[in-house]
């Protein structure tokens, strides 16, 4: 049985190859912790490929426009991976269209600091669930590991979170910058 293969694009060529995934060619391999598959390179040029994933389509070759746009989406961190089944999310189709999303998520990112930043832990199971019910979005976009205790008594580590929205802030505006 073969898996859905990943699709590989050089953007000094303008094309896009798929690529056997290491389970494809040895199971015994692919499942070993110590084993970690080679980076990609073009048959043409030998430079690395950029994994677009599996539902990415490419547009003609000489679309140079298209080609430097898919580029820009890389670049920004936008991929075509999904499962398969229900596409890969949004994507931007143009470099304004690119430059409002990441900018929108930045927005979002500053609103989650700024939250973090004048978020008060509350002290009483009431006060837990009552803050829940009303930051629940802000809480629940923290990675898991942000949070601990149980449900109705769940405690929010405020400097982590902080630091965890200042980082992707920071990442995001340096993303938006080298467009």
């Amino acid at each position: 049985m073969y898996a859905y293969k990943p699709h590989y694009a050089c953007f000094n060529c303008r094309k896009t190859f798929k690529r056997k995934l290491l389970v494809d060619i040895n199971r015994d391999l692919a499942y070993n912790e110590n084993v970690n598959e080679k980076p990609s390179k073009c048959p043409e040029c030998s430079a690395l490929m950029a994994n677009m994933g599996l539902d990415f389509e490419s547009p003609k070759k000489n679309d140079i426009k298209a080609w430097a746009h898919i580029q820009d989406l890389y670049k920004s961190g936008i991929t075509y991976h999904s499962c398969g089944c229900s596409g890969p999310g949004y994507i931007p189709k143009d470099r304004t269209q690119l430059l409002a999303f990441l900018n929108e998520k930045r927005d979002n990112y500053i609103k989650q600091q700024h939250f973090w930043a004048n978020w008060v832990a509350p002290e009483t199971t009431s006060e837990n669930q009552s803050d829940l019910a009303k930051h629940g979005n802000y809480i629940y976009n923290l990675p898991k590991g942000f949070r601990t205790g149980t449900k109705n008594n769940r405690v929010v580590d405020k400097e982590k979170a902080i630091v965890y929205w200042a980082k992707r802030v920071k990442e995001i505006t340096t993303k938006i910058k080298a467009l």
